[in-house]
């Protein structure tokens, strides 16, 4: 992990602040754990409850909770299985595209 990787993830610690500590967690979980090339982590929601300590029903509530709140987004799904990345707004990203006049 590089000094931008770790400034990243304090300042998402920073704005999570006034989240739930599950809903933290969850957002924190899905910010280091690795991803895909589309940045979805590929994994079940199982796998990553028992990876951070959580029942499954409280991880996948707390999952929707964040989902609902703009924090993560769906990329992909394989029959049942859902996945998911942080969003643009969990990353700080600015999604607005500048308006250019025509010429």
């Amino acid at each position: 992990m590089t000094s931008d990787d770790k400034q990243k993830n304090l300042e998402l610690l920073q704005v999570t602040a006034g989240m739930s500590a599950n809903q933290r967690l969850v957002v924190m979980l899905y910010a280091l754990h690795p991803t895909d090339r589309a940045g979805a982590v590929v994994e079940t929601a199982a796998n990553l409850a028992a990876l951070v300590g959580m029942s499954a029903p409280v991880f996948s509530r707390t999952r929707k909770q964040v989902i609902e709140s703009g924090w993560l987004e769906e990329t992909d799904r394989l029959a049942h299985i859902r996945y998911y990345r942080l969003s643009p707004k969990a990353l700080g990203e600015n999604v607005v595209v500048p308006l250019r006049r025509a010429t």
